[in-house]
């Protein structure tokens, strides 16, 4: 199973892509195509995409089942101990005040302080 949904994008995109897939509401396609064949319409999507912006989610062997890649979207996947998981940027905080999302923390969390040094 492959979804595809759309967003702000060209007209054309949308009849190029209900060649193999199903539009189900707006802007959201779904269909069963080999591999092969969701890696090139992949392709054309985030080649003609334009001003929008894409996402692309699909079954796989993993622990979750499936999995997802974005294009242009503020979220971005972000694997977490092996799990997919969609990072959103923090509207609240400055934008220097953000941690890039490939640097992992360091050192111990407070749970695992307290725990190994006792007290609150």
């Amino acid at each position: 199973m492959t979804v595809i949904v759309l967003t702000n994008c060209p007209v054309g995109l949308r009849g190029f892509l209900t060649r193999w897939l199903l539009e189900i509401s707006p802007g959201v396609f779904l269909g069963a195509p080999s591999a092969r064949i969701r890696t090139v319409l992949w392709n054309e999507v985030r080649q003609y995409a334009g001003q929008g912006r894409a996402l692309l989610a699909y079954q796989t062997d993993n622990e979750q089942g499936y999995t997802f890649e974005t294009h242009d979207h503020a979220w971005h996947p972000a694997d977490h101990e092996g799990l997919t998981l969609i990072r959103r940027p923090n509207a609240n905080a400055p934008r220097a005040a953000q941690r890039p999302t490939d640097v992992p923390r360091q050192g111990w969390s407070k749970a695992s302080r307290r725990r190994r040094f006792g007290g609150r």
